[in-house]
């Protein structure tokens, strides 16, 4: 699967999901800061060629978030929406995980590694299936302590959160 460099081995093909809202409330939580996007990038892009990558977050439609959802577009991920919905009951709704697998699954027989920068434990079972089925490593970015058990156990390799993925003020 590895494309073939010029002048030596073949690069790693690896796509990369971001799971927003994940990171955004686990990061505010343990560190009370922001998630940096960009080192994410220089980090994943070190280890070879990302050759797709996608950031799942939702639509409130305020000026603020678009801006934000800008810099992810201009980063280089293709940012999926979902619109934000707040039920009768005062619950609000907007989950990506079943798209999330999805998309996953679909990109396994084009790269040959996974990055998921989640600390949900619902992925589990997905990087489980990403090995058995497909053959293709994974490697997780999650916040140390807020990223689930299961989780960090179902990748090949773990990257916590912290140093220079944090953006501080």
């Amino acid at each position: 699967m590895a494309a073939t460099s010029p002048t030596g081995p073949p690069v790693k093909k690896i796509a990369l999901f971001v799971d927003v809202q994940n990171l955004y409330y686990t990061v505010r939580q343990a560190h009370g800061c922001h998630f940096n996007y960009a080192a994410l990038w220089a980090h994943v892009g070190a280890a070879g060629e990302i050759a797709e990558a996608y950031a799942y977050a939702i639509d409130r439609g305020d000026a603020k978030q678009q801006q934000f959802q800008q810099i992810l577009r201009n980063l280089g991920f293709t940012v999926k929406l979902k619109p934000y919905i707040q039920r009768a009951d005062g619950s609000a709704k907007g989950d990506w995980d079943v798209g999330i697998c999805i998309d996953v699954l679909d990109a396994a027989p084009r790269v040959d590694e996974v990055v998921l920068a989640s600390g949900d434990g619902d992925f589990d079972l997905l990087l489980d299936k990403l090995r058995s089925a497909h053959g293709v490593a994974s490697t997780v970015y999650g916040v140390p302590g807020l990223t689930a058990n299961s989780l960090i156990r179902a990748a090949d390799r773990y990257v916590p959160v912290e140093g220079s993925l944090l953006l501080k003020h």
